[in-house]
């Protein structure tokens, strides 16, 4: 029996990088998974497109017109707009390995799949995850992209807002089960940290080439200094492009999402005002009509006669 990954030489070049994701690129198990999945069911796809098994020089041929047909088999086997643009990240990823192994080539260049215009609604907490993961796609480090995905992660974790959550020093740690954030106004709250978000601050800063004072901020901008909040909208944006979502999805988005997500799981509007660090308790009274718009979504998608 043939060895599968000699079957098709590019088999091996997706168990390279595989590797190369979970070694070099430090991803997340997860990720890692679901990435080297993509890739080797475009390996096994392009065997019966392209009529034999690929090797590099076929994956640095590959032309629009290829993965678009790709596309085509992965939304008849079910895919949606928001997996198939992931996964139409995670192929351009293997392609431009493949591509650097090589020497040659080029990723074809594919509009990802659009995602119709709505009133706002918040990102599900897949889609979260899958945006602190994407960030670190443009880091030209590999604490920068810890940096960032902790920083998301944390947004989305404990519902803070963007200067919140870069206003944050290193007076912080050791970091416990809640953090104390300085909100608007100068005032204080404390917020619930849960163990993802712990450890992916504490990973970021186990790589962090600037270390901790308690004077300084916490998340460090590439030369040390204090981390605008531009960068994180500006890398937010390139993720987002990349996955499929909705222009809507902005940093503050995920602090609607967590919002919305635990008023989704039975918490009351007082309790929610003081995670948020609302004045007024009107300000939060908003995610009961964005809830709203969320089971109405279910009813219709679910309901026989909607």
């Amino acid at each position: 029996m043939a060895d599968p990954l000699t079957a098709a030489p590019a088999r091996e070049t997706a168990f390279r990088w595989q590797q190369h994701l979970e070694r070099e690129r430090r991803r997340s198990p997860h990720t890692v998974r679901a990435y080297a999945a993509t890739a080797y069911r475009l390996v096994d796809f392009l065997g019966e497109h392209l009529g034999g098994p690929p090797d590099a020089i076929a994956l640095g041929a590959l032309k629009p017109a290829d993965l678009r047909a790709y596309l085509t088999r992965r939304r008849a086997e079910g895919l949606g707009n928001s997996s198939a643009a992931r996964e139409l990240s995670a192929v351009r990823g293997f392609i431009a390995f493949a591509a650097a192994e090589a020497g040659e080539g080029a990723v074809p260049r594919l509009r990802g799949p659009k995602r119709p215009r709505s009133v706002p609604r918040p990102i599900s907490p897949q889609e979260a995850v899958a945006l602190a993961e994407e960030v670190g796609e443009d880091a030209t480090a590999e604490w920068i992209a810890a940096r960032d995905f902790a920083i998301l992660l944390l947004l989305y974790g404990s519902g803070l807002r963007v200067a919140e959550a870069l206003g944050l020093a290193g007076a912080a740690l050791p970091l416990g089960e809640a953090i104390t954030v300085t909100g608007k106004r100068n005032k204080t709250r404390v917020v619930p940290l849960l163990p993802q978000v712990r450890d992916a601050i504490e990973r970021y800063l186990s790589l962090s080439p600037h270390g901790a004072s308690r004077t300084e901020p916490l998340f460090r901008g590439a030369r040390g200094g204090p981390l605008n909040g531009e960068m994180v909208r500006r890398v937010v944006r390139r993720a987002r492009v990349r996955l499929g979502l909705s222009d809507r999805t902005t940093p503050h988005a995920l602090r609607h999402s967590f919002a919305t997500h635990l008023l989704g799981r039975g918490a009351d509007l007082r309790s929610l005002q003081e995670l948020l660090g609302h004045a007024s308790l009107s300000s939060t009274q908003i995610y009961t009509a964005v809830d709203a718009a969320h089971l109405m979504d279910v009813y219709r998608n679910a309901h026989p006669r909607a």
